[in-house]
């Protein structure tokens, strides 16, 4: 069975969602973690030239969750990078050699602002709601959390291996070998814009929100009176576990404060589907000037009928 059409609108603002292999803690938190993390993240972001702006962010051990606004279908080529990129730099850190991502990433449109708080909350939440630490500043994974009640721009460092696999060979090659040497290491900048909805607000109005955000959900965690695991037994932890429960729900097709924007958004979803596949259908037939719908992928495969004319 086929992965679902992904449908991109001209803009939008995405929840974003991707899971380790097995839900292993390949992403456990660290100081280097952290900056390899970051600096991938940051890369991304530059590499897309504004065509996909950060709003929030969090790194839990086995997963991340992005708040992001996109352009068209830029969102792909700004995923596959990020993915990709994490795959390489991380698997080298924690020495995993095999597939990195446990499925496709997830990318669901947030349709409205109280939809987008509440993501923003969502994303706030990670390590207090899940029992691992009594307050969001705690986590120790990398987090949106001190750019967004500080400033935006923070640096991280990409270590750039086109650089070193160019010097292979040399003597140079000798004073940093490790794909981790500061030789390698270039600064990126990674910026949280405000949400869309927040734009008028200014900066200490911003970081309020924020501060009540996770007051409550802090709240909400204390008042189940249960034990939290501790950032120190997070760290702790080896990244090639495998935990033996993983909370799996189906995706939901888009975020909403009302039925009514989400009865649409699954109109709009099945006229797209309908759309791709009748064209699929010509293309399939070798009428390849058919009109696949707006930011959506037409295939790449001749078809064998067609293979044979040519």
């Amino acid at each position: 069975m086929g992965w679902p059409l992904r449908m991109f609108q001209e803009e939008g603002l995405y929840f974003v969602t991707s899971r380790c292999y097995q839900g292993r803690l390949l992403l456990r938190p660290s100081a280097e973690m952290n900056e390899v993390v970051g600096g991938v993240l940051a890369r991304a972001v530059q590499q897309s030239a504004g065509t996909v702006r950060l709003h929030a962010f969090t790194f839990a051990s086995n997963h991340f969750h992005l708040l992001v606004w996109a352009r068209g279908a830029a969102l792909a080529s700004f995923m596959q990078y990020l993915r990709a990129n994490l795959s390489k730099k991380v698997g080298r850190l924690v020495d995993w050699s095999g597939g990195f991502w446990e499925r496709r990433y997830s990318a669901e449109p947030v349709l409205d602002d109280t939809a987008l708080v509440g993501r923003l909350r969502y994303v706030l939440a990670h390590g207090v709601k899940e029992g691992l630490v009594e307050r969001s500043a705690e986590w120790p994974g990398l987090t949106c959390l001190p750019q967004l009640l500080g400033p935006a721009r923070r640096l991280f460092r990409w270590f750039n291996w086109t650089k070193r696999w160019s010097k292979r060979g040399s003597e140079e090659l000798a004073v940093g070998e490790g794909r981790f040497a500061e030789e390698w290491a270039e600064p990126v900048e990674l910026e949280v814009a405000p949400l869309p909805c927040w734009k008028g607000l200014g900066e200490e109005e911003r970081q309020r929100a924020v501060r009540a955000l996770v007051e409550e959900v802090e709240v909400e965690a204390r008042a189940r009176n249960k034990p939290v695991l501790g950032a120190r037994a997070v760290r702790a932890q080896h990244p090639h576990t495998r935990p033996e429960h993983l909370k799996r729900s189906p995706r939901p097709l888009g975020h909403a404060s009302t039925r009514q924007a989400l009865r649409e958004l699954r109109e709009q979803y099945r006229g797209f589907v309908a759309a791709f596949r009748e064209a699929a259908a010509r293309w399939g037939r070798g009428d390849f000037a058919a009109p696949f719908p707006p930011f959506s992928f037409p295939p790449r495969v001749v078809p064998e009928r067609v293979a044979r004319v040519l």
